[in-house]
């Protein structure tokens, strides 16, 4: 089965990606963030013009795609997408290129007039490399060193050792690399040419040249012929004339993809096929569902194996209980044997105590005691002896019993008691381990049972920025032109107030009053509100202008001449200022029938929440602060499990103001 992709799928996914005028390019796409979800494997969110958003899964040595399967982003964020995001967050894709027809793919970037490009390996030890537009290494996910070439922040990028393309085969070169080759023709092309051992073997198919053939033995007819078949091969993805596909086969009796191609090959013309408008979803179908049941079956075996760990002892306990009663049960059932038997033992013993008397080797004594079976019935019933340990194994109707020869049949029967004996202690003192255990359990339940639990509700203002003022009021705000523009036409009623700040770069924020009176409390709350999660925050500021509305003040029709972009509105008539609205935000933690992380301004979140962090304009980002303000929780509540569920960095984040801020003393 295909375990990466090869240089042929990264010419024809880049066919796609990287051509403005195919369906599905990422020219002009704008990035969002970046995720690690596991070692190796990089996530990029894009919104893409004219569809939205979408994902781009590159797997460093493996394989590149957008994809709709995607593996759970981890709740702390590493640091190499962490430091992506800082170069090239909001950034505009320009181009999406191979090089040189070798499993590399690089991305173009441009952000605030400056260019990066994001250089992905998809060879055996790849790598993603972020590069500035000198070519100089930003940073990479693995820092490495190779024999004459080094991975590294501040070095100069430079490519593996080149291979040849087919796309650029000749007759006179092909020939010379047939001459001083050692290896088929399969090998040598496949090699030489980068080709991957299933394009190579399509590439003799189509030729007619039997692959098997030493390369140096090969004629200049064939030479001409797998040429011939090279370039007949590639043509679909030079002209792309894609018929992309999953390759199936019946694999233990049940059908399995085999391979995903980027065009129909004759190898495959038996198998059946499943074919996508494009390559790119093929890839997804064929790697990334692939991926994400890899992730489903690893949570299901992490689950049978998290057996609980009282269960798991007291399982062993009662497993040991057992063989303690049927060992003891056993050695007393020998005892009593040797008693029954007692003077066929007896005479056995005196035989070989007899013979040792007389000087007989123990061999010579096997020997008599083998002819003696017919006149010594006690004799038949010797199944081995252990002349080194001095030991007799005896039949004892079905039973061995090991025989001490140098101790009485009373002393033999005893040792077997003994160890009855010992046996029936030790399953004893595993039935009072027993009740200690699930003593332990108890306890553990009632102190499971006294831990907080989170409880959970859905509001159709989750999406936005919100709080509940010191008066019970709800205000909720935008968190960006779409959430603007769907807060107004979706939510926002007559009975409603608005408030804007003075200057741009402000959420559209909204009292609902239900129709009743609001205090004037809540009126400074709201306008602390939308100046603190304003541009006048992310300017560093600390006091802003801000006003309120009616709804029927907001309109979406524009002066005439004029245009509004998403999110903007165009405000008529009288306006109702609050004049240096000092800026000031409070995170904390709703403990009562919600169990929620809240954010608002410092009255209404110290009335309604507890462990209150308060925070001011600073110069730390918000995965920064909400890190911060996550480990107070957790030294606080000593409970990191509970703070998790709860009070997540990304839950924290999304109740920061923009921009930067620090906490206050």
């Amino acid at each position: 089965m295909k375990q990466e992709m090869t240089s042929a799928d990264v010419a024809a996914l880049v066919s796609e990606l990287g051509n403005v005028d195919v369906e599905g390019s990422l020219i002009d796409a704008k990035i969002a963030k970046v995720y690690q979800p596991v070692p190796g494997e990089i996530r990029i969110n894009l919104f893409i013009f004219g569809k939205g958003r979408d994902n781009l899964v590159i797997q460093a040595g493996k394989r590149a795609h957008m994809s709709k399967y995607l593996r759970p982003s981890p709740k702390l964020p590493h640091a190499f997408p962490m430091l992506l995001r800082k170069h090239i967050t909001g950034g505009r894709i320009t181009s999406v290129n191979q090089y040189d027809f070798d499993r590399i793919i690089e991305i173009g970037v441009i952000r605030g007039g400056i260019e990066t490009i994001l250089v992905c390996e998809l060879f055996s030890r790849g790598n993603i490399v972020l590069l500035d537009s000198d070519r100089k290494i930003i940073l990479p996910m693995n820092p490495v060193t190779f024999r004459g070439r080094r991975v590294r922040s501040g070095e100069i990028y430079e490519y593996p050792e080149a291979q040849l393309s087919p796309l650029d085969v000749e007759e006179a070169g092909m020939a010379d690399l047939f001459a001083a080759s050692t290896a088929d023709v399969v090998r040598t092309i496949a090699t030489s040419y980068n080709l991957g051992g299933v394009l190579a073997e399509e590439v003799c198919l189509r030729a007619g040249v039997d692959k098997k053939t030493a390369a140096k033995d090969a004629t200049l007819d064939d030479i001409k012929a797998l040429c011939e078949s090279v370039k007949a091969v590639f043509s679909p993805i030079v002209e792309h004339k894609l018929k992309p596909c999953i390759v199936k086969k019946e694999i233990k009796g049940e059908l399995g993809a085999i391979d995903v191609v980027p065009l129909e090959l004759d190898q495959y013309s038996e198998a059946e096929k499943e074919y996508f408008p494009s390559f790119n979803q093929a890839l997804d179908e064929f790697f990334g569902k692939k991926a994400s049941e890899e992730v489903i079956e690893e949570v299901v075996a992490k689950k049978k194996e998290k057996v609980d760990v009282f269960e798991r002892r007291l399982r062993k306990q009662q497993e040991a209980i057992k063989k303690f009663e049927k060992d003891s049960e056993k050695y007393t059932t020998i005892a009593e044997k040797i008693y029954e038997h007692y003077q066929n033992i007896e005479q056995v013993l005196a035989v070989l105590e007899n013979a040792r008397d007389k000087g007989y080797s123990w061999a010579e004594i096997r020997s008599i005691l083998k002819k003696a079976k017919d006149d010594l019935p006690a004799a038949r019933s010797i199944v081995s002896i252990d002349s080194a340990e001095g030991f007799v194994v005896v039949d004892l109707d079905g039973v061995n019993a090991s025989i001490n020869i140098r101790k009485t049949v009373p002393q033999n029967a005893q040792i077997y008691y003994d160890k009855a004996k010992k046996l029936s202690k030790k399953r004893d003192g595993a039935l009072r381990a027993i009740e200690d255990t699930k003593v332990a359990m108890q306890k553990r339940e009632k102190k499971v049972s006294k831990r907080r639990k989170a409880f959970f509700k859905k509001h159709w203002y989750d999406r936005f920025r919100w709080f509940f003022s010191s008066d019970g009021f709800l205000v909720v705000g935008g968190r960006d032109a779409d959430t603007n523009e769907e807060l107004v036409k979706k939510y926002m009623e007559k009975r409603d107030i608005v408030f804007h700040t003075q200057v741009p770069g402000a959420p559209i924020t909204i009292i609902k009053t239900e129709g009743k009176d609001v205090p004037e409390t809540t009126l400074e709350e709201a306008a602390r509100f939308v100046v603190s999660y304003s541009s006048i925050w992310k300017a560093g500021q600390f006091s802003g202008d801000c006003y309120w509305i009616k709804p029927e003040q907001v309109s979406k029709t524009p002066e005439s001449g004029e245009y509004l972009k998403k999110g903007s509105f165009v405000i008529r008539g009288e306006r109702n200022y609050y004049k240096d609205v000092p800026v000031g935000v409070a995170v904390g933690l709703e403990l009562g029938a919600e169990t929620r992380v809240i954010g608002g301004p410092v009255s209404a979140i110290a009335r309604s929440g507890k462990y209150v962090v308060e925070l001011l304009p600073g110069k730390f980002n918000q995965n920064d602060i909400a890190k911060k303000v996550y480990r107070i929780y957790v030294d606080e509540l000593k409970d990191p499990s509970f703070v998790k569920q709860v009070a997540s960095p990304d839950s924290i984040a999304r109740m920061l103001p923009p921009g930067e801020s620090d906490i206050k003393k």
